[in-house]
């Protein structure tokens, strides 16, 4: 394979394949990767800003019977630390969220076996009654896979009911790799790939809006990451006209701290700067038709995640006022609002709020800094 052949067609918003995108990653000078990524950036997103989110990730319920290999979050039915979050803390959560600048929950939990249909129902139309503007970012294909199983319901009819609820988008959690020889591996609990690309489509008929991710550095191949690439663009490529589909594409690595994966089969993660750089260019490259690239300063942290604003990520996601689920496997990067601009500022660009439909908010006029405990 030629290098500059597989340029210029990626640089012409060409499918590559498999082979043509691992000849790349293996081979391809990673200032020349940035470089195409980079332009494709300027094409696609041409205002040249980053944008970025306020929201808070709450959690529904940390009761979970998934039992995935890289959670330290979850809890077995019965355990003394579950719980099933009530509607005073909702409250009191999103009351905060609002002071904060937020406009949007991003509420998900886990595989309870207790909890159908009717309790998000409920809970959506309940929380939608009490804040009408606050949109809601719920679940995840793994989690409405399992509401399908609790009820014996098709995922249009779960989908459907759960947006006429309230849900305003579907994130895109529990995707990992979408090969499931790694799913058997670290997810076993969790829907297969097909259900989750299954799930993801007949929101998309729905037009509800979605974003896909990728947890890589772990014991997935290369190879197994291009299939999921690819199995991302093929989903996005049969939406309706219509349609959004996926709004962005999150890639994040395995963060292994006292997780079970690095416990009992040694796994660590051993993602490198350029490693994770590579990747969210590959990911521009590989999506010509997923238009937004988000950099996980989360699992990265600040350096890396500047430097991915030069290799194809236009978008650093929300400042997450809580997040429990990834820190609880070691991610300790944090930001504010005021922080986050400054951290975009000095990466050369200009930072643009907006809301989960990448439409651009300006920040509110009585917003309140968070002070962050580390």
């Amino acid at each position: 394979m030629n290098l500059s052949a597989l340029y210029q067609k990626a640089l012409d918003f060409g499918f590559l394949t498999i082979e043509e995108g691992m000849f790349l990653y293996e081979h391809a000078p990673l200032t020349e990767l940035m470089f195409v990524a980079d332009e494709l950036r300027k094409k696609q997103v041409p205002h040249g800003k980053v944008t970025w989110q306020i929201d808070r990730n709450v959690n529904t319920t940390n009761v979970c019977v998934a039992n995935c290999k890289f959670c330290n979050f979850y809890r077995i039915p019965g355990h003394a630390d579950a719980y099933i979050t009530d509607i005073d803390t909702y409250k009191k959560k999103i009351e905060e969220t609002l002071k904060y600048g937020g406009d949007q929950l991003l509420l998900q939990g886990g595989h309870h076996p207790g909890l159908g249909l009717q309790f998000y129902v409920d809970l959506f139309s309940e929380l939608k009654a009490l804040y009408p503007d606050l949109k809601l970012h719920t679940l995840g294909p793994p989690e409405v896979a399992h509401i399908c199983k609790l009820e014996k319901m098709s995922h249009h009819d779960v989908l459907k009911a759960l947006k006429e609820a309230g849900m305003d988008s579907l994130p895109g959690a529990g995707a990992e790799i979408l090969v499931d020889r790694v799913r058997r591996l670290i997810s076993k609990g969790k829907c297969g790939s097909d259900e989750w690309l299954a799930i993801m489509h007949e929101a998309h008929k729905l037009n509800i809006t979605t974003s896909a991710t990728m947890m890589f550095g772990h014991v997935e191949t290369l190879e197994e990451r291009f299939i999921h690439l690819t199995r991302i663009r093929e989903i996005q490529a049969k939406k309706p006209a219509e349609a959004k589909g996926f709004l962005a594409f999150i890639p994040w690595t395995f963060q292994d701290v006292d997780t079970l994966l690095t416990r009992i089969r040694g796994v660590h993660n051993l993602t490198t700067q350029d490693e994770y750089i590579r990747m969210i260019a590959i990911s521009r490259i590989m999506l010509p038709n997923v238009l937004n690239i988000q950099a996980s300063w989360l699992t990265v942290g600040k350096q890396t995640a500047q430097i991915c604003l030069h290799a194809g990520a236009n978008d650093w996601g929300s400042i997450m006022i809580e997040e429990n689920v990834v820190s609880a496997a070691g991610a300790p990067h944090r930001f504010t609002y005021r922080t986050m601009q400054q951290a975009i500022n000095e990466a050369g660009f200009i930072p643009q709020l907006r809301n989960q439909q990448y439409e651009w908010r300006p920040i509110p006029e009585s917003i309140v800094e968070q002070v962050i405990n580390y």
